[in-house]
Order: C-alpha cells, then sequence, then structure tokens
C-alpha cells in the first residue's frame, strides 16, 4: 500500500497499515511516517507489552476508542507478531477516513 496514506478505504471500511511500539510509555497515535519500501504507516505506540497478544489487543481498544467505533469493528488482519500491522475497520469507509485524517492532523484530498 504505498501512497500518501496509511490508510485505504474498501467496500466496508477502512484497511489500515500501522507500526507498533509496545511498551511505548503511554497510548497514542501519533504521526504518519514513510518506511524505507516507500509505504505509508500510521506509528502508534501502547503501554501493553507484546507477550500474549496484549499489546495487539491494546492497539486494537486504542483504535475502536479514538475511531469512536465498537471494538468488534476493529481487527488485526496481518502482522499478528511483526511491529508493521494490517487493521481491517468496518463502517463507512469515508467516513472513517475522515476521522483518520483528523487523528493523524492530515488533509483529506
Amino acid at each position: 500500500m504505498a501512497g500518501e496514506y496509511p490508510w485505504q478505504v474498501v467496500a466496508d471500511g477502512v484497511l489500515l497499515v500501522v507500526r507498533l511500539t509496545p511498551r511505548g510509555g503511554r497510548d497514542a497515535i501519533e504521526a504518519i511516517e514513510q518506511m524505507a519500501d516507500g509505504r505509508a504507516v500510521l506509528k502508534i505506540r501502547v503501554r501493553a507489552a507484546a507477550s500474549e497478544g496484549e499489546a495487539n489487543a491494546a492497539l486494537l481498544r486504542l483504535l475502536a476508542k479514538s475511531l469512536k467505533v465498537a471494538s468488534a469493528q476493529v481487527s488485526l488482519v496481518a502482522g499478528a507478531s511483526a511491529r508493521v500491522k494490517r487493521i481491517k475497520i468496518a463502517g463507512a469507509g469515508p467516513g472513517l477516513a475522515d476521522a483518520l485524517h483528523k487523528i493523524a492532523g492530515t488533509q483529506p484530498p
């Protein structure tokens, strides 16, 4: 998913690429970052450790809370044991993309 934003609107929601930092001292959505391969990722840190899926669960809870959606609408699609993860957020894609723009401090195209 190369491009300016780490999310893509799909028919039933949004696909989001995240770079997660576990044991990051606080739960926070930080900024959009370009990786060396050109992919854009949303940098997120959580307090939880990366053991037994705790950091992944904290990530999904933080995204659900920040986007004001039910926890059941946010799911991990790929990268369960990697730092770079793909997240699916079910719902109205354009509305979710607008919310992500606000959270990341960017302007929609």
